[in-house]
């Protein structure tokens, strides 16, 4: 299960045109994708940030790691399924496109794929000497622009609008959720 999630999650970041085509191609029943690629990702991410506090900073503080790590897992999971729920709102009322919430989640987990990798990486290192790594967030952008096009048949005069709506779903709504954690929540301050 993992090599093809590796294999899937390497072919999105480094050639998202390919991958998307193939995805198109790929039938997918029921939560398949949901239980093949996004809750392991997601749980991949909770690990990494429970692992990478307690190693990354000077005392061994497993409580620290697990608010981190429910931070983490909250963040994730919330935004991913948020994103996919606005995401089809959106398409029906904007793109006047008929209900489907399974090919927005698999769009969704699959456009994230950029972002769940490189959170992974970032939490297990030391956040102050990498932190210019997020910028790498943005290559979801493309991700997503590729996609549009061969996986959700978005037409090309809409592709852009489509690109730039799924793209700030995706990219902020786990950062919002996560700010809102920590404001929320002194205890999951980390």
């Amino acid at each position: 299960m993992y090599k093809e999630l590796f294999k899937w999650v390497v072919a999105i970041i480094t050639q998202p045109a390919k991958a998307w085509d193939e995805l198109s191609r790929k039938k997918e029943k029921g939560d398949e994708h949901l239980n093949r690629f996004v809750y392991p990702l997601i749980g991949l991410v909770t690990a990494a940030a429970f692992v990478g506090i307690l190693f990354t900073h000077k005392d061994f503080n497993i409580e620290l790691a697990l608010k981190s790590s429910i931070k983490a897992l909250v963040s994730y999971f919330g935004g991913f399924f948020l994103a996919a729920y606005l995401l089809n709102e959106l398409w029906v009322a904007m793109f006047k496109r008929e209900n489907d919430i399974k090919l927005c989640q698999r769009f969704v987990g699959y456009s994230s794929a950029m972002i769940y990798s490189l959170n992974i990486v970032l939490m297990l290192l030391p956040a102050s000497d990498f932190f210019f790594l997020r910028a790498l967030m943005f290559v979801t952008v493309y991700i997503v622009w590729e996609g549009a096009a061969p996986y959700m048949k978005v037409p090309d005069k809409e592709r852009l609008k489509f690109m730039i709506v799924a793209s700030l779903l995706i990219i902020s709504l786990p950062q919002i959720i996560g700010f809102f954690l920590f404001m929320l929540m002194p205890g999951l301050r980390v």
